[in-house]
């Protein structure tokens, strides 16, 4: 059968960026044939799926280098099933090092389709090598942070900025009942999404917030659970450090922007939470806990030297979160950070710099604007 576009999706968070693509193509043109890789929520659009999305979820270093093998075979069969169905257009979202990998095979293979990467990688991070080659390889990148579009302005690649998917997000979120203790200010606690990410995070981050609550009987905690299935590592933390169900609620995922909006302030994990944090105006404390053997393999390996690690403060070029990264994530150094969140002054400042992020961003239909230029490649 004929397809149009296939569309690789290979996590979570692009399985959702994905769905809004489809749906926005399909919006635009009802008659496309869509094949590809993706999860529940792409499969649900419409798009036929070879292999799903939940194949590929790996993350970490030491975790994709034991998941090698299997990463190798899928890559070379959705390679063969990308030159089978021969598509007009590929487009791969995020997922940059198979990804990547993927339009220089299919390059050298002579497919004759366009290649298209939704989400540009870290190049400002890390791995500026990859400018050229991207540059080599791909037709469009589509980028979703501002600053992106200049670092490829001495190459050939057309990059087009179609917004922030949060942005777009956000507009049309429909916020549910806050569920905040009467007359309390709230601290939100955002670990990670991952198992090791809560086991390095969780335990500095409750031991502030105890802190906190000696001084000040007016706050109130609450958690945030990425997953159901990190309750059991939560609730074995929690008693841990004697936390009883009355000084702490915890917060499901479906309610995260209901804890953001009612938050007084945060202490989250760096990520993509950061952005999100900012979005809604919540002064921030970013923390990053890391293994011995990570901090090793991104300082001393890949020589990864920022001036900042925090989404925001990068889009910013300036700090507007504090950030406490590896040896400097220490209860000290957050129970000072956490201190001066409390001055309105300091938060005054914050939350007008938060402003000035959100509108960088702008206000574009993300999935339109990227459903839009792909059209036009085809």
């Amino acid at each position: 059968m004929f397809y149009d576009v296939f569309v690789f999706a290979g996590e979570k968070s692009a399985d959702l960026h994905g769905e809004k693509l489809l749906q926005a193509l399909y919006a635009q043109n009802p008659h496309l044939k869509i094949a590809g890789v993706g999860g529940p929520r792409m499969r649900a659009v419409g798009m036929h799926c070879i292999l799903p999305m939940e194949e590929f979820q790996v993350m970490g270093f030491i975790d994709v280098f034991l998941a090698l093998p299997k990463l190798l075979r899928q890559f070379y069969f959705v390679a063969r099933e990308i030159q089978r169905l021969n598509p007009k257009a590929v487009v791969t979202i995020d997922y940059p090092g198979f990804n990547l990998r993927m339009a220089k095979h299919l390059k050298k293979k002579g497919f004759q389709g366009k290649l298209v990467h939704f989400i540009c990688p870290s190049v400002w991070a890390w791995g500026k090598k990859r400018i050229p080659l991207m540059a080599k390889n791909l037709d469009l990148l589509i980028s979703i942070l501002p600053f992106e579009k200049q670092l490829f302005a001495d190459t050939s690649l057309q990059v087009a900025f179609v917004g922030h998917p949060l942005a777009e997000r956000l507009k049309t979120y429909g916020y549910q009942e806050c569920f905040v203790p009467s007359g309390k200010k709230l601290v939100a606690l955002f670990p990670g999404s991952r198992r090791k990410e809560i086991e390095r995070n969780l335990r500095l981050q409750l031991d502030a917030c105890r802190e906190l609550l000696e001084k000040n009987s007016d706050f109130h905690i609450a958690l945030s659970v990425s997953d159901e299935k990190f309750l059991p590592p939560m609730k074995e933390i929690l008693k841990e450090k004697g936390w009883n169900e009355n000084e702490i609620s915890l917060v499901p995922i479906s309610q995260s922007y209901e804890l953001m909006k009612a938050a007084y302030l945060a202490i989250a994990k760096s990520g993509t939470v950061t952005l999100e944090l900012a979005m809604h105006r919540v002064p921030t404390v970013v923390v990053y806990g890391v293994s011995k053997l990570d901090k090793i393999i991104a300082y001393d390996i890949l020589r990864i030297r920022l001036p900042f690690y925090c989404l925001v403060n990068i889009i910013a070029q300036k700090e507007v979160f504090p950030e406490l990264i590896g040896p400097h994530f220490t209860l000290q150094n957050l129970k000072e950070k956490v201190e001066s969140l409390l001055k309105e002054p300091n938060r005054i400042k914050i939350q007008s710099e938060c402003d000035a992020v959100i509108k960088q961003l702008g206000q574009k239909e993300t999935s339109q604007e990227a459903a839009a230029e792909i059209l036009k490649m085809i």
